[in-house]
């Protein structure tokens, strides 16, 4: 059998069940560590429940899977997980979503595990959203999700930091309301509501354009260009006005 004959027969086992992202649809990307729990609990000495470190390792791989070949709008972060929102146009790959998982987890994996120096995996999965308001809910839903967890965190890590056990500490939060957990937290010496907005509703990313001065090399003369780069936002805007920050971006 002949290599190109060979080669049709069996590229169509990779390619027979490959689904797209069809044209006029919002695609986010969303990344997630794979084995966090225990690279930050075990293998590390990551302080608890945050650690501005391991967000400076989140940080580098947003930026950097911003810069991996796709047109990302906006760059979200939280915990161990990044969301990215792409522009409506992209077609890297034909829109194919083995692709664009492959090359995401991959680009994320690398850039995380040099930045640690120790290895490090992340997952991806694609949200495809018909229309610009789901895009807004999809940001919000993550946004949301971080405060919970943040507020989760605090209640557990400083029980256990006050000589609670896991066991004890976990029923601590057992059947609790927000309201309950703020009250808890605060008699035990911390108010959420004081707490690092970037803890409490994570970070973003998104692209500013500057003005910069060079040198023509043929004519010596100073010229002005417009450049751009990644801005990281640590003080998000919450609630509806965080629904209008992200509208910007579509």
């Amino acid at each position: 059998m002949k290599f190109d004959e060979l080669d049709r027969k069996m590229r169509v086992f990779e390619t027979a069940h490959d689904q797209v992202v069809l044209p006029e649809i919002y695609m986010v990307a969303r990344l997630d560590g794979r084995g966090f729990t225990r690279l930050t609990k075990e293998e590390h000495p990551f302080e608890k429940p945050f650690d501005g470190g391991f967000r400076e390792l989140m940080a580098t791989t947003t930026r950097h899977l911003m810069n991996s070949g796709f047109k990302v709008l906006y760059g979200y972060a939280q915990s161990d997980e990044i969301s990215l929102l792409f522009d409506l146009g992209e077609n890297s790959f034909g829109r194919k979503i083995r692709k664009v998982h492959s090359v995401l987890a991959g680009e994320a994996s690398a850039c995380f595990s040099v930045a640690l120096g120790a290895p490090a995996c992340f997952d991806c999965r694609i949200s495809r959203l018909p229309n610009a308001g789901l895009v807004v809910d999809y940001f919000r839903w993550r946004n949301e999700d971080a405060a919970r967890n943040a507020l989760n965190a605090y209640c557990y890590w400083t029980a256990r930091k006050q000589g609670s056990t896991v066991k004890e500490a976990t029923a601590f939060l057992s059947g609790r309301s927000v309201a309950e957990k703020n009250e808890t937290l605060f008699g035990m010496g911390i108010n959420f509501n004081d707490l690092p907005s970037w803890q409490k509703r994570g970070y973003g990313f998104y692209w500013e354009q500057y003005q910069a001065e060079g040198v023509n090399p043929k004519t010596g003369e100073t010229v002005v260009a417009t450049r751009r780069c990644i801005r990281q936002e640590l003080e998000l805007p919450k609630g509806d006005a965080y629904s209008a920050f992200i509208s910007a971006f579509l």
